[in-house]
């Protein structure tokens, strides 16, 4: 776990709970689904607490935000950089099988007057689920 810094930042009992629930599960959940998996070890906690427990989690590298077109935001559990596949059907997110491509970083370090901090990549398609009912809808009509 992460380095504890200061009151803001230690890992508290609600922040363990928080990063132990949202690594249990490997499908990128919202705020509200992990709020309520959240809430059956902890029942007097508010959503307002997982948010702001999320944030911090958030600072401290400890997981990632996703932010995905067309997509509520999402957390998932495993800090290190990937990239990810959204369905444009259903919302499913997965983690998509490729290594992280830092060279498209280096090749645009010193050819821009901007600071490179970082890169998003986004693949989208649909999910086997989804993929199946457009084959069955297609071939029906």
């Amino acid at each position: 776990m992460g380095v504890e810094i200061d009151k803001k930042t230690r890992m508290t009992r609600q922040r363990r709970v928080i990063l132990e629930e949202i690594r249990k599960i490997n499908n990128h959940p919202a705020a509200d689904e992990i709020y309520e998996r959240v809430r059956k070890r902890l029942p007097r906690i508010s959503l307002g607490t997982v948010y702001r427990n999320l944030d911090v989690l958030c600072e401290l590298g400890e997981i990632q935000r996703l932010e995905l077109s067309g997509a509520m935001k999402r957390y998932d559990g495993v800090a290190k950089k990937h990239y990810h596949i959204r369905c444009v059907c259903c919302g499913r997110v997965d983690d998509a099988p490729i290594a992280p491509l830092n060279e498209l970083e280096d090749d645009l370090y010193g050819t821009t007057v901007y600071e490179i901090i970082g890169h998003n990549l986004e693949f989208t398609g649909l999910c086997p689920q989804c993929a199946i009912a457009r084959h069955q809808r297609q071939a029906a009509s």
